[in-house]
């Protein structure tokens, strides 16, 4: 049996990465979503194995040394990284999405050079800005940082295979899943 796609999507916080792959997901059962293990501490709501891989700081460092990571970083104080073993497992059953962000991209393009990589844009900054602002959960300085990183991230988009642009969330999910084909 032949290995599933990975399937990389970066893009700028807000820009609906999460609502395209929900969609992409509802439409094609053949997709699996990578879990990221994590240091920090769970948010409310938030399930071991679904949400995350919740790890202590040594038990991650440990496992970057036995290289079981496709690739890592390190936010605000605390890892996140794709576990190595859990996408080529989900890969023998389909295609495996990762959400992860241009730094790591680049990693999962070193480690799997056949990875598929898809940058999704805003169709603005304005826009991208109005939907940050619009989800009220996000405090103002943090925005601020946000579409700073966001301008950075946004530069990263041309050495992606793909670069779609999210202005309505099912078109960009159509737009992805053509891209991926069977």
């Amino acid at each position: 049996m032949s290995q599933g796609k990975l399937i990389v999507i970066s893009g700028a916080s807000g820009v609906g990465k999460g609502t395209v792959l929900g969609l992409m997901m509802e439409k094609r059962k053949d997709l699996s979503f990578s879990v990221s293990a994590t240091t920090r501490e769970p948010r409310p709501g938030e399930v071991e194995g679904q949400h995350y891989f919740f790890v202590t700081t040594e038990r991650f460092l440990e496992m970057i040394d036995q290289d079981a990571f496709l690739e890592y970083d390190k936010h605000n104080a605390c890892y996140y990284g794709t576990p190595r073993a859990q996408v080529e497992q989900k890969r023998q059953q389909g295609h495996v999405l990762l959400d992860i962000e241009p730094k790591g991209a680049e990693m999962v393009r070193r480690a799997v050079p056949d990875a598929v990589l898809i940058f999704i844009m805003p169709p603005s900054m304005e826009d991208l800005e109005r939907r940050l602002r619009g989800r009220g959960d996000t405090p103002e300085e943090q925005i601020s940082m946000r579409l700073e990183r966001a301008k950075w991230e946004m530069e990263q988009r041309f050495w992606y295979d793909h670069v779609v642009v999210n202005d309505d969330a099912n078109r960009c999910a159509q737009e992805i899943l053509t891209i991926i084909g069977e």
